[in-house]
């Protein structure tokens, strides 16, 4: 955004409920929805895809009607200005997503919003025209302000109806202050019969007012535009009868005599417990349906945490909307509506075992380490079962020569030792990092199995944390148990600093890992060996292994001779996303041709790490793992891909729109580039330096110390 202990039947029922949570059902779509019409749910973009560019901009707007389902609707909050007119705009007042507190600087007023004094700059105090020279700006201060330097206008309700070229696109009305503005001597009702009269095609009305939709309903034809009651939280107040709106959808019958359908909080539905975990789903949408009510669903937002149950991927939290259990809503309103495109085109209705449409491979970092503590029993239990194809363990060396799995060589990375009495073993190592640490080697392995994994926090700073439930669950496993549990699983081991723990500790691990192999049953799958140091694959025997090659930097390119070099020791090489994908500031700038040279070398291309946090994704993939995936999978053609979510991953690769030749925009490649360009000139970030060029010498290294020579000399 975000552990087994072994055999405990309590955690394993709590990993099978906080797995189990949001599967879909039905065969497919199109048909079998569950909707009230029984047909898809449709997607409603809140202020076009404001979760990029500012709110209700004609940029938002047209990336709205070009990333997402032919259908979709555009939202509009009305606003009316001091002539009448109505504005596209999010808010009453104007001063958080518009310079206007600079164009027309002292100018805030005071007025009463629903009985609350609030100061600032009122649409109601300008003419339409006094704010042309008013510009959009980025209202949510976690997104990003570059596009602020666009000079977007506000928008009159007409311009945004003329963006709409196909019959299937609808727009969306809201009104969320009718009495406000009729203290102000203003009607909405005039202004919408003013759209009545110029043939303004709204699909949709919705507001929190009872009185307002009461009043509105004889001047529209249920079979052009739907009135929809906005519910608000379950505790306010609605004006007109003086109830909360917890206690209004008690009486759905009384909501079905002035509306067609509810617009609710997606809490109404699915709620959460004050740990963010998902509750069981409530009936509103069966009950609302029984009464001829549609129903559509909010704040489904991919840059903000939500449930935890959803590992931080958008399209797991849409899908607990669609066709679950028994129901589906009518529609979802999104501020990405990309994700509940393909949500519902593309992922809704795989089944239990859908079929692989892409042979990319699924590569675990730690295990499912984004879920559960890295590199545990559960956590590589938990990659199995969310459909991962190769498990990886890093190995590491305890002082005794125990070679076990761990993320790091630094304990307190990834244990809670620093609340241990081995904290009197810290030291700083030069050779291995910079800052005093916990080495493995300091401990025997039964000082290490005593130690309480901690779950990795890698956007910690962000206030994103990763599943507190199994924070510090599951057990550290040696290699041999690594081994015994991942039989029939194809698996790859990591080996670093084996000059090092060879010179300076007296451990061999090439040939710790060697020997627990050996020890080991023949295996199903070919074992991969991954290092940074060409020195480690040198010595393995090719057709035992796959080698893979990590280049431990960002590279832009690779020269000729140091592939043909890597070609003599690796057969495959991991490369880092921005080596594919150049970044500035989080907007993705170039495409460098990294994949395509390594592969026409014939050498195998992984490429990590996915996240699903969606502070680890540029811009340019919406705050959505599935695009950022889709884009190295289908726009690079990767072999494979290194994740800590292989859950997200294996799902991806299953979606349905992957059998079609022509990709629908939802599931079209990203261009590199192509919103970074969108930026006014003076908002630009600069571009990154070149990444540097993989040369011969940052591929030679010197032979590994005399320990291994034996290695080297072909003994295995």
């Amino acid at each position: 955004m975000r552990h087994f202990m072994a055999l405990s039947s309590v955690l394993a029922i709590l990993i099978l409920q906080y797995s189990s949570v949001a599967l879909v059902s039905s065969a497919g779509p199109p048909s079998g929805w569950k909707t009230l019409r029984g047909s898809p749910p449709v997607v409603i973009a809140r202020g076009g895809f404001s979760g990029i560019f500012p709110d209700s901009s004609s940029l938002a707007y047209n990336l709205a009607l070009n990333t997402s389902n032919p259908d979709v609707i555009l939202w509009c909050d009305v606003q009316l200005t001091k002539d009448g007119n109505g504005i596209c705009f999010p808010e009453l007042k104007l001063d958080n997503a518009t310079d206007i507190s600079v164009v027309y600087q002292d100018k805030q007023k005071d007025y009463f919003v629903n009985g609350v004094s609030s100061r600032g700059w009122f649409s109601v105090d300008y003419n339409f025209k006094e704010l042309a020279n008013v510009s959009l700006v980025q209202g949510v201060y976690s997104r990003t302000p570059k596009f602020d330097g666009n000079k977007l206008p506000i928008l009159h309700v007409h311009e945004v109806a003329n963006l709409i070229k196909s019959p299937s696109t609808g727009l969306w009305l809201n009104i969320q202050h009718d009495s406000f503005f009729k203290q102000q001597n203003l009607s909405v009702e005039k202004f919408l019969q003013s759209l009545i009269h110029k043939k303004v095609p709204v699909s949709y009305i919705s507001s929190p007012d009872v009185d307002f939709l009461k009043r509105v309903k004889s001047s529209f034809s249920p079979g052009t535009t739907s009135l929809i009651f906005r519910v608000l939280e379950q505790s306010e107040i609605e004006p007109t009868t003086n109830q909360s709106y917890g206690k209004l959808l008690k009486n759905l019958a009384q909501i079905k005599t002035f509306a067609s359908g509810i617009l609710v909080p997606k809490g109404y539905i699915w709620p959460v417990d004050s740990s963010l975990y998902l509750q069981p789903h409530t009936s509103l949408v069966s009950d609302a349906h029984k009464k001829k009510l549609q129903v559509f669903v909010s704040d489904l937002i991919n840059d903000v945490p939500f449930s935890y149950n959803f590992s931080y991927d958008p399209v797991a939290e849409c899908l607990s909307f669609f066709n679950v259990s028994d129901f589906s809503v009518d529609g979802v309103l999104s501020d990405f509506p990309v994700t509940p495109s393909a949500a519902i085109n593309c992922f809704s209705g795989l089944g239990e075992n859908p079929t692989k449409q892409v042979d990319t491979l699924v590569i675990t970092k730690y295990g499912a380490s984004g879920d559960t503590p890295a590199c545990t029993d559960l956590a590589y239990n938990k990659a199995k079962s969310d459909g991962a194809d190769v498990l990886d363990c890093p190995v590491q060396m305890s002082k005794d020569g125990t070679p076990f799995c761990l993320s790091s060589v630094d304990l307190l990375e990834t244990t809670t030792v620093d609340h241990t009495n081995f904290t009197t073993r810290a030291t700083t190592i030069q050779e291995i990092k910079n800052t005093r640490g916990i080495y493995t080697f300091s401990l025997t392995w039964d000082e290490i199995k005593t130690l309480t994994p901690s779950i990795l926090k890698p956007y910690e700073k962000f206030r994103l944390f990763r599943n507190p439930k199994l924070q510090n669950q599951g057990k550290l496993i040696t290699l041999s148990e690594f081994l015994s549990l991942t039989e029939g699983s194809r698996i790859l081991i990591g080996i670093e600093n084996a000059a090092y723990l060879a010179e300076k500790q007296n451990l061999n691990v090439i040939t710790a890992v060697l020997d627990a192999l050996n020890k080991t049953k023949p295996r199903s799958h070919k074992v991969m060996i991954q290092s940074t140091h060409s020195s480690v694959l040198k010595i393995l025997d090719k057709s035992k292994f796959e080698r893979v090659y990590k280049v431990d930097e960002n590279i832009g390119d690779a020269s000729e001779t140091a592939i043909k070099d890597i070609k003599r020791f690796a057969d495959s090489v991991v490369i880092g996303k921005k080596s594919v994908f150049p970044e500035t500031e989080a907007f993705l700038v170039n495409a460098t041709n990294i994949v395509a040279k390594l592969k026409s070398a014939k050498l195998r291309v992984y490429v990590e790490t996915f996240s699903n946090e969606f502070v680890s994704q540029a811009w340019d993939y919406y705050s959505d793992a599935s695009i950022e995936i889709n884009s190295f999978v289908i726009g690079t053609k990767v072999n494979g891909i290194i994740t800590d979510f292989p859950k997200t991953a294996d799902r991806y690769r299953r979606n349905l729109c992957l059998k079609h030749g022509k990709k629908a925009p939802y599931m079209s490649p990203i261009e590199p580039g192509k919103l970074y360009r969108q930026i006014f000139e003076l908002f630009l970030p600069p571009l990154p330096p070149p990444s540097p060029v993989l040369i011969d010498s940052n591929v030679t290294e010197a032979p590994l110390p005399s320990a291994y020579w034996l290695l080297q000399k072909g003994v295995r």
